[in-house]
């Protein structure tokens, strides 16, 4: 008998995406996901959300888009999901010593 483990994901293009999809297909529980903000695209410059923002939202997990985890408050609230682990796909930020560490 295997533990359910609580997961913070943190990716934002397609490929990671494919990753949340196999997480979320498992008996662990992602209880959160880091992204990078919305950007610009397309020749309007629409604000485009990322493909794991769009599948964290479908599935009801609450998405958190700081532009830096630097800052305590944002490392507050990766601390604040209470996680056993946290998964790194194609996140395009730093993550600070201080978040690693806490996990």
């Amino acid at each position: 008998m295997s533990q359910t483990l609580r997961i913070i994901f943190a990716g934002t293009p397609d490929f990671a995406a494919r990753h949340l999809d196999a997480l979320l297909s498992s008996e662990h529980q992602v209880v959160g996901v880091f992204t990078q903000p919305d950007r610009p695209a397309g020749r309007g410059k629409k604000l485009m959300p990322s493909p794991v923002k769009v599948l964290a939202e479908a599935n009801n997990i609450p998405v958190f888009q700081p532009s830096s985890l630097r800052p305590q408050e944002n490392q507050q609230l990766v601390a604040d999901l209470n996680a056993d682990v946290m998964v790194v796909v194609a996140y395009g930020l730093i993550l600070p010593k201080a978040v690693l560490e806490d996990l």
